[in-house]
């Protein structure tokens, strides 16, 4: 169980495809995991053995999580929605001896600097990785943005540039699962690209891999419809696509059976 604090909840949730996907249980549901989840490394002792919830976990039930998640939530609804959850790339849920063990993906994107408040206001400067991964990519979008402000603007990228390959190869496959969708702007698609291998350091045969199979999975198709969308959700699929390899299920693609190797950096 979360211990007494606060949560952040960010407004471009709204802009989510999960959220926008979800129904109103469905979002009762996630906001109430979010509000459980402990904000920080929290250890117990249970039947002799020693187990750690690291932030953004939770060890829980399902009966506790309707109970929690109030009236008009059903046993079934939270069991659909911690399915639709883990199939999107929202949580990984893990049964063991003393419950059921989820953890929200990206904690730090729903959290960001919760774990540098506390530390400070205790006085306890050590921090976790995930902590690490924040400030990190606080500092990437701060060199971000002062390297677009030089010279995105001023990029032209040909034909032949592997980042116009990958940008018009983004294209045709959209259009090939929409013929009536209208060309975009291929060179705002080409820095996206760029920005996908030299700020986040994603190969160039991975970001190929990844169109390959956000275009053939049935859900994305229908949401990643720009490269700066296939950029921001990268990192989701890429846990989806790990998942679904390791959990032996066969994906119908050119290069099945390859372990997609495209985990969090």
């Amino acid at each position: 169980m979360a211990d007494g604090g606060w949560i952040k909840l960010y407004r471009v949730l709204l802009d989510d495809d999960l959220w926008i996907d979800c129904t109103p249980v469905q979002k009762v549901v996630m906001i109430t995991l979010l509000l459980m989840a402990n904000h920080k490394e929290r250890k117990w002792i249970w039947q002799g053995k020693k187990f750690i919830a690291n932030p953004g976990q939770m060890v829980t039930s399902l009966d506790s999580i309707k109970l929690k998640s109030g009236k008009g939530v059903s046993i079934r609804a939270v069991r659909t929605s911690l399915n639709k959850f883990e199939n999107v790339g929202f949580l990984t849920s893990k049964s063991t001896n003393s419950g059921r063990l989820l953890t929200i993906a990206n904690w730090a994107k729903y959290q960001e600097g919760v774990e540098e408040v506390t530390n400070e206001l205790t006085g306890n400067r050590q921090a976790t990785d995930k902590q690490l991964t924040t400030n990190k990519n606080v500092k990437n979008v701060k060199n971000e943005k002062k390297e677009d402000s030089h010279h995105s603007r001023k990029r032209e990228y040909a034909d032949d540039s592997p980042e116009m390959i990958e940008a018009v190869y983004l294209w045709s496959k959209i259009k090939g699962n929409n013929p009536e969708h209208r060309k975009p702007n291929l060179q705002s698609w080409a820095d996206d690209i760029r920005k996908m291998h030299e700020l986040d350091h994603r190969p160039f045969d991975k970001i190929h891999k990844m169109i390959d199979w956000c275009q053939f999975d049935s859900f994305w198709q229908t949401n990643i419809l720009s490269a700066s969308k296939l950029r921001s959700k990268y990192d989701t699929m890429a846990a989806q696509a790990n998942r679904k390899f390791s959990s032996g299920r066969r994906l119908e693609h050119t290069e099945t059976k390859e372990n997609w190797g495209y985990g969090v950096d």
